[in-house]
């Protein structure tokens, strides 16, 4: 298992992230949380708004053709 060491950067608390957990980008944003003794480092997910965003520049869908109706025959599930 991986370990590393808290160090001091500045006013802050550091720690560098082993190799073989770094994320491919590193220009990438993250979250911190902590619960108890527990800090979780997380890929910063997008906000809701950019999400309706997103969602709205979307091609709109083009119009459904309507087909006729096609007449099953009934059946005998007996």
């Amino acid at each position: 298992m991986p370990s590393t060491r808290v160090f001091k950067s500045g006013n802050s608390q550091a720690v560098r992230i082993p190799a073989e957990l770094a994320y491919d980008n590193t220009d990438q944003e993250l979250t911190i949380t902590r619960h108890g003794d527990v800090i979780m480092i997380a890929p910063t997910r997008p906000s809701m708004k950019k999400t309706i965003e997103a969602l709205l520049a979307l091609p709109s869908v083009p119009l459904v053709e309507e087909h006729d109706r096609i007449e099953l025959p009934e059946r005998d599930w007996d």
